[in-house]
């Protein structure tokens, strides 16, 4: 396949009509609203690392410039030896199905078959809000691991689901989802986030494994981000945003796309939350 099928691109129903360039946008001032169209390759598992991204939260999150702060989590504090930790839990937090969050969903989720790497012994709930974890080592690592995306927080533990069942606090509800295929979600009104994550109204994601076809409808206006390997070929530098760099990119965007000043390097896709950070102009 080297030209884009215009009727089965997006086979799940997302919008592929062409939207007009608004001019260059990075580093521009977050913006609300509109559609957020991502195009990745199959492998790597870059659909549902970025979709996860969106519908789940964890405990802590590493920020873009590398600093920890809670997301999930409000506070949290260690016992001397760094083998027990307590987290308070942030209130009035509800799930997508309308269920409160509550430290005994942290826990299910974060107990020894599920936090895989962490060593966690046991995950308790103190109360409605509180978390304790106690390690089998010491670790005073832990707050920043917990902000892997292998550490999600679910609906009474239950993390292991089919993308088009998942249900979490991200800032983004699952509309339709097929494996490996695509993904849309919707943005969740009133969210805990709102006005500091979460711009797009609606983030669609969609595999498509040649990156030639992927370069292509960056360049038809099919989609608005494409994980690209190089910059040749069908686009022409100078039209299009590159990240890190022309030279060394890992994603190209169309200039009606707004980039954060910096963007996660720990994993691609801006640490798997390119949905709730990146915006379109």
């Amino acid at each position: 396949m080297t030209r884009i099928d215009r009727r089965a691109l997006f086979t799940s129903g997302a919008a592929a009509a062409l939207l007009a360039a608004a001019g260059g946008s990075v580093n521009a001032s977050p913006k609300a609203g509109g559609v957020l169209r991502l195009a990745v390759p199959r492998e790597h598992g870059m659909l549902e690392q970025a979709a996860r991204g969106a519908v789940y939260d964890t405990l802590t999150e590493i920020a873009p410039d590398g600093l920890l702060r809670g997301e999930l989590a409000t506070s949290w504090l260690s016992a001397p030896d760094a083998r027990a930790w307590t987290f308070d839990l942030r209130e009035g937090v509800t799930f997508h199905d309308g269920r409160q969050l509550t430290a005994e969903d942290a826990a299910a989720s974060l107990n020894v078959l599920g936090a895989t790497g962490l060593e966690v012994r046991a995950a308790t709930a103190l109360g409605s809000h509180q978390l304790l974890l106690e390690l089998e080592q010491p670790n005073p690592h832990l707050p920043y691991l917990l902000a892997d995306a292998d550490h999600i927080i679910a609906p009474r533990g239950a993390r292991h689901v089919p993308l088009a069942e998942a249900v979490g606090t991200g800032c983004y509800r699952v509309e339709r989802a097929q494996e490996d295929r695509h993904f849309r979600a919707s943005k969740v009104a009133g969210h805990y986030k709102a006005g500091t994550a979460g711009w797009a109204d609606t983030v669609e994601i969609i595999v498509i494994p040649d990156a030639s076809v992927r370069a292509e409808a960056l360049r038809d206006g099919y989609v608005d981000v494409a994980a690209l390997p190089e910059p040749r070929g069908v686009l022409k530098r100078g039209e299009f945003l590159y990240h890190p760099s022309s030279r060394d990119m890992a994603l190209a965007a169309r200039h009606d796309v707004g980039i954060p000043r910096k963007v996660g390097q720990r994993a691609p896709l801006d640490d798997g939350r390119i949905a709730e950070r990146w915006w379109r102009v």
